[in-house]
């Protein structure tokens, strides 16, 4: 035993070796609903990128929470430094270049035989001369292929992976004929007890908590780990906006939402379609409110993730524009110091959520699989 913990070390050896195979899992169901959305950052229109341009604050803050084909660092003399990510196109035949070929949306790109632009980070089929179409909304009509692209939230959470394969692997290999637990593992362990005891076995139950487990632990650190990333000013992480994509915490929330429906036993599906101790009269008005309940706890568990993450990165980044929007380095008296403290807040806001989300995904399993006492 270790500290204060009393912990079976062959447990928590086994609860990070099941982590890993549920990273996996999480891993491709992201994967899955990144596809469509990786289009969703606004860039600069082609035709005047070249044209001096009235500092956007809007502008500068979608392009940090949106995601993009390339990772962007800095403008320098007029120019745009980023990282190039791969575009991985599906149409008539598997395309693969560099995202650096379409020079920030200025070239068109040929690729076996047909030819591709960029467009507030949508790709398109095009001609030589890469014209577009438009409809009477200004949206392009061209024909999009189907776009498997790393983008910069893709590449954020497969770092955001290794690390956690990383860290639940070594955790468990320091287990092995050890006393006490060493390395990373005197570091995760009192997270992994709390998790268990407090999440886990309080809100599920000491009989039926070793079965969630896993996935808990997996969607602990999972948000944590890239709520933490994407506070960093610079790559890796620096712009990437993981958890505050909204088909990330989508995701999520629908494995608790499958979970939560597939495990609930027939207490759980009689208190929502046939309360018991209700009036006749009333049931079938508290079972439609009820069954709207089992989506709309899901959708909440999305929403709030998405939000608060999204808004704190919003926050900082308008505090840091009051020093372009005023045009005075002195503005950068008030707003430096206001950054930093909303900086060592969203640090706390990085543990909160994932905590959050974490407790009330116990507590929706916990409520589906208990055991109710009838009288």
């Amino acid at each position: 035993m270790h500290g204060n913990f009393e912990v079976d070390q062959c447990g928590l050896k086994a609860m990070c070796m099941s982590v890993q195979k549920t990273v996996k899992v999480l891993l491709a169901a992201i994967m899955l609903a990144l596809v469509p959305n990786t289009g969703a950052a606004a860039t600069s229109d082609p035709a005047n990128a070249s044209e001096e341009k009235e500092f956007n604050p809007a502008e500068l803050a979608m392009e940090h929470v949106l995601d993009a084909h390339e990772w962007h660092l800095a403008d320098y003399s007029g120019h745009s430094v980023s990282i190039p990510l791969p575009i991985i196109l599906w149409d008539n035949g598997l395309k693969v270049f560099m995202s650096s070929a379409f020079d920030h949306g200025h070239s068109v790109v040929e690729s076996g035989g047909s030819h591709y632009v960029i467009e507030h980070e949508t790709i398109y089929k095009t001609d030589a001369g890469g014209t577009l179409t438009y409809d009477e909304a200004g949206h392009p009509t061209n024909e999009k292929p189907l776009d498997f692209s790393i983008t910069k939230n893709v590449a954020s959470m497969f770092l955001s992976v290794l690390l956690l394969l990383g860290i639940f692997i070594g955790a468990a290999r320091s287990y092995s004929g050890a006393n006490v637990p060493r390395g990373i593992a005197s570091f995760m362990e009192p997270l992994i007890v709390f998790v268990r005891d407090d999440i886990a076995k309080n809100n599920i139950g000491e009989a039926k908590y070793r079965k969630f487990l896993p996935y808990l632990l997996t969607v602990f650190f999972f948000i944590w780990i890239n709520n933490l990333i994407g506070l960093l000013p610079i790559p890796p992480g620096g712009g990437a906006n993981v958890t505050g994509n909204i088909a990330v915490t989508m995701v999520l929330a629908i494995f608790t939402f499958i979970l939560t429906n597939i495990y609930g036993n027939k207490d759980y599906w009689k208190h929502i379609f046939w309360m018991p101790g209700v009036p006749v009269a009333v049931k079938p008005l508290l079972a439609i409110v009820e069954f709207l309940g089992i989506f709309t706890k899901p959708f909440a568990l999305m929403i709030r993730l998405f939000a608060n993450i999204t808004a704190g990165h919003i926050i900082i980044l308008s505090l840091i524009s009051l020093i372009f929007i005023f045009e005075t380095e002195w503005a950068s008296i008030a707003s430096v110091p206001f950054v930093i403290f909303m900086s060592c807040i969203e640090l706390l806001v990085a543990l909160l959520q994932a905590y959050i989300f974490t407790l009330l995904s116990a507590l929706f399993i916990g409520l589906a699989v208990q055991e109710h006492e009838h009288h």
